[in-house]
């Protein structure tokens, strides 16, 4: 009788299933990923499993039909400003039906005492307003729209990014490097090849040029090298053949930091009034925007092409390269931080093979790049 009791009591926790003690963010089936290709089941900013943390998962339809699916609302504010321009439609997953709904419908419960992904405040998504404010009044937490509950995540961005580098340097990063030290062929891993750590993850896997690692383990190493051993090469390179920015240098036309891009790095040098000014971008586009209307974006004059050193990325090499002679893809399919980007190579022939490659519309010089022509890459 007593054991009888007992099941029958353990059953009722079970069933009540929401309690934050017993939440579980991972889908309780075939997660719905909208993404393509192989790296499709892996969040393309922080390399977790999609299907891990489902529950918590968001998507962006971009106006190209080109689709990208986050673990979290906090990586999908990571990614925002490189994307902002060109999304049609955003979508995150409801909680009890796991389908992804539209989040202009949606109902988030923001604080509860369910634990957030990859931030300290967890962000969880109902398609009913009942069933959100049920699950706040088990968990905590208040109902609100998306927008109120975005422009939280964007506001906690920074605080949540060094909150989780605290944690990796405790434990993500260490296993990685061991990991890395110990298994991996260092020689076969080319970072400069990978897009994302999505990409990065599923190469790793597929080639086990790190041995056969659990999901765990390919987290962590993948995560070493892509935070770590990637940064550190772009810093012991040679600062003759790469621009070379500072991490407090910001982007005077979109304000990000230009040393998280530092494939799309440009500069822009000249001297006013005896003194040396030196410009970080994050990309050709706003170097561009810069140029033809300086005051636009603080208290700047403008200069003639002849006053102004300008260093862009090479896309292949990733080596600065004068950008008064370089030769810019347009139109091209691959997209820079904020969008469609204007693509520098130091040659015609390797700028005539990317326009082949990734459905580019033409090749132009510098001096040919009307202003007109840049504002459009943003419509």
């Amino acid at each position: 009788m007593q054991k009888s009791l007992w099941a029958f009591v353990l059953s009722i926790f079970l069933v009540l299933g929401l309690h934050a003690e017993e939440f579980n963010k991972m889908a309780s089936g075939e997660p719905e990923l909208i993404q393509k290709g192989d790296e499709k089941a892996y969040c393309p900013i922080c390399g977790m499993s999609l299907k891990q943390y489902y529950k918590t998962s968001h998507g962006v339809i971009l106006k190209n039909g080109t689709a990208k699916q986050y673990c979290s609302i906090r990586c999908l504010a990571a990614d925002y400003p490189s994307i902002q321009s060109q999304i049609s439609k955003i979508v995150v997953t409801d909680v009890k039906s796991e389908k992804l709904i539209d989040t202009k419908s949606a109902f988030y419960v923001v604080g509860s005492k369910v634990p957030g992904t990859m931030s300290m405040v967890s962000k969880l998504a109902f398609a009913n307003e009942a069933d959100a404010k049920a699950f706040a009044s088990e968990n905590g937490g208040e109902v609100m729209g998306f927008d109120a509950t975005f422009a939280k995540a964007r506001a906690s961005l920074a605080d949540d990014v060094d909150e989780f580098i605290k944690k990796k340097q405790k434990g993500m990063y260490p296993m990685g490097e061991k990991i890395y030290n110990a298994k991996c062929q260092k020689e076969k891993i080319h970072l400069h090849d990978f897009n994302s750590i999505a990409e990065l993850k599923v190469n790793v896997k597929k080639t086990q040029v790190c041995g056969e690692v659990n999901e765990q383990e390919l987290q962590a190493v993948a995560l070493y090298l892509w935070e770590i051993v990637r940064l550190e090469a772009h810093e012991q390179h040679d600062h003759k053949t790469m621009i070379h920015v500072e991490k407090d240098e910001k982007c005077p036309v979109c304000g990000m930091f230009a040393y998280k891009y530092p494939k799309w790095a440009a500069r822009m040098s000249y001297t006013e009034n005896g003194k040396q000014i030196n410009l970080a971008f994050d990309g050709v586009k706003d170097l561009l925007k810069f140029y033809y209307n300086p005051s636009k974006w603080g208290n700047y004059t403008k200069h003639k092409e002849s006053e102004l050193s300008i260093l862009v990325s090479d896309y292949y090499t990733a080596e600065a390269i004068d950008g008064k002679k370089a030769f810019y893809v347009v139109g091209s399919d691959i997209y820079g931080p904020m969008g469609k980007e204007f693509i520098p190579f130091r040659t015609l022939k390797s700028a005539q093979t990317f326009l082949k490659d990734h459905k580019g519309s033409q090749i132009l010089e510098f001096s040919k790049i009307s202003e007109s022509l840049v504002y459009a890459q943003d419509k």
